[in-house]
């Protein structure tokens, strides 16, 4: 049986998406992937989202979304496509070696923050470790906190975050930053930053919160302690787009490409959130791109068809 439209992703986008669809009586199947939710799920307190004044917790969210778009009969498969093929309709999607059709796709499958690779930091996600200042920054006000990395990035976060912290130190491994003239100049002129070069993070200090950093040198091979109360890494996202190489456009960091409206370069492709969106990468604005990735997929459907 070809399905009408099948929502490739979860998160805010995906959900967003399947809540549409279904509305509109497409009868949506979602394969949302086996880490459900996405980066959401790895937030605690989610205070900038409208309609939450007391704030709410990101996974308790993503559980929300979830169930509103069950709510409307999406059916829902916790599994990751492992194949697609896109060079003609019906669409071809797999599961490991199950196969679904799909007259139309929405793609949906967002980005991943680049981590460091060290224990302490997967232990202290959401407990003082974030890959996403304008999420969290507003919990460290009055509080030292690093930053890693040394491309726009980082400088971005770091200059975002002087608004909340006391001081924010900087760490980069080489000796001098990679961001932009001016982002550069920004922060190395302001009061609150503090660079610490040459520096790698080797481990993360604290039970329950970050409570430091111990460090190293990589020109003394000195290693210290540096006492902070949060880490913020900002080395880079990189889209979850691996399965849809050479089958759609993507831009040359992985980022799929959307021409008019949310559609891709296959029609009756679209794509929706953070897969898509490497300026913003807020829950809202991928929320609101989820409804108009549903919106154009009904629209161009309608089409098909008369």
């Amino acid at each position: 049986m070809t399905e009408k439209v099948v929502i490739v992703g979860s998160g805010p986008a995906g959900y967003t998406a399947a809540i549409y669809t279904a509305r509109a009586d497409l009868k949506p199947v979602m394969i949302e992937g086996m880490e459900r939710g996405g980066q959401l799920m790895l937030t605690t307190d989610v205070e900038n989202y409208p309609g939450f004044p007391d704030g709410i917790m990101g996974p308790e969210m993503m559980e929300g979304f979830r169930k509103q778009a069950e709510r409307f009969n999406t059916r829902i498969m916790s599994s990751n496509v492992t194949k697609v093929d896109f060079s003609a309709r019906p669409f071809k999607l797999w599961v490991d070696e199950d196969e679904y059709t799909a007259d139309s796709v929405i793609i949906s499958t967002g980005a991943s923050a680049r981590w460091l690779g060290i224990e302490s930091e997967t232990r202290l996600r959401g407990h003082g470790v974030s890959a996403c200042a304008t999420c969290d920054g507003f919990f460290f006000r009055d509080k030292e906190i690093a930053v890693i990395g040394g491309g726009d990035s980082a400088a971005e976060e770091a200059l975002f975050l002087t608004k909340f912290a006391s001081k924010v130190y900087v760490i980069h491994r080489r000796d001098e930053l990679r961001a932009s003239k001016i982002m550069a100049k920004r922060a190395l002129e302001h009061d609150k930053i503090e660079m610490v070069w040459d520096t790698v993070v080797e481990e993360v200090l604290g039970d329950d919160v970050v409570t430091g950093l111990r460090i190293r040198n990589r020109v003394t091979d000195e290693v210290s302690e540096l006492p902070v109360e949060g880490m913020f890494l900002a080395i880079g996202h990189a889209p979850n787009t691996k399965v849809f190489e050479g089958h759609i456009d993507l831009d040359d960091k992985g980022y799929i490409l959307t021409g008019r409206n949310t559609m891709t370069s296959v029609p009756g492709v679209f794509a929706a959130g953070d897969v898509t969106d490497h300026v913003y990468r807020q829950a809202i604005t991928a929320a609101g791109m989820g409804c108009q990735a549903a919106i154009d997929a009904e629209r161009w459907l309608d089409e098909q068809e008369n």
